[in-house]
């Protein structure tokens, strides 16, 4: 059976061994038809996405090239005559037909969905199970080595949103098991990286306050406050100064603070 990956890195693997396209066209193509998959994404579409509003006169031709390039390298991986079933014509369109299991994108969205119903539920622990199962497959930022056009892009945007709110999910889940100290340094990496995120901030002025780090945290927010004035000309929003407020005066709701601000 074909393993296809595209949460990082584009790979294709059978038994192990390394499958796939390396043709830059044939693997938006095969991308393409991943994040579409068991959909018929039609032949108009793969043109779009190879060469947006000016196509070449031979357009028509050389997308049906690199679908039949597909197919035989599919080939050698397959039963006999198995290739186009795997990758169907269907009217002007092409359907990649997998099964479950076969591509990491369909195990992340269901295990995602798992870890988001078990939070949703109070279970945390099968909640933050669940949701590390989820990021663990991911080894980069979507399909990080194929050209994107306008389609795949979109897809990649999505994607990276998705797995956003599924780290802010285990964050949740890690939180209400009392995993504050571990959270401290994992969140200070990622105002780092977004230093607007007031999400983030929240989180990490709550784990370093249950961590008894009451200082730490008011000079969190400080930091907060001063960034998004320079930046943006704006105050943190009512939420989080509720929460600077209890903070300061001590407060005892840390075990209430689940998923607000």
């Amino acid at each position: 059976m074909l393993d296809f990956r595209i949460l990082g890195r584009l790979s294709v693997t059978s038994d192990l061994a390394d499958c796939t396209p390396t043709a830059p066209m044939v693997r938006r193509v095969l991308a393409q038809l991943l994040l579409c998959a068991n959909n018929i994404v039609t032949l108009d579409a793969i043109i779009d996405e190879l060469w947006g509003d000016k196509p070449p006169k031979s357009a028509v031709p050389t997308a049906q090239t690199y679908i039949y390039q597909l197919r035989r390298q599919f080939e050698p991986w397959l039963p006999n005559g198995k290739a186009e079933q795997a990758l169907a014509t269907c009217g002007t369109g092409y359907v990649l037909q997998l099964n479950p299991g076969q591509l990491d994108l369909e195990a992340y969205v269901r295990l995602a969905e798992q870890g988001r119903l078990a939070l949703a539920a109070g279970d945390p622990a099968a909640a933050r199970q669940l949701l590390r199962q989820a990021l663990d497959l991911w080894s980069g930022p979507a399909l990080a080595d194929v050209t994107a056009g306008p389609s795949i892009q979109a897809h990649i945007v999505q994607l990276s949103e998705q797995r956003a709110h599924t780290v802010e999910l285990r964050i949740q889940a890690d939180a209400m098991l009392g995993r504050h100290r571990e959270l401290v340094g994992e969140l200070k990496a990622m105002l780092m990286a977004n230093p607007l995120n007031e999400w983030c901030h929240a989180q990490l002025i709550k784990a370093l306050a249950c961590s008894g780090r009451r200082n730490e945290s008011l000079v969190a927010y400080q930091d907060l406050r001063k960034t998004l004035s320079t930046e943006l000309g704006l105050e943190p929003s009512e939420a989080l100064q509720e929460l600077h407020q209890d903070v300061l005066a001590g407060r005892d709701r840390w075990s209430d603070w689940r998923t607000s601000a």
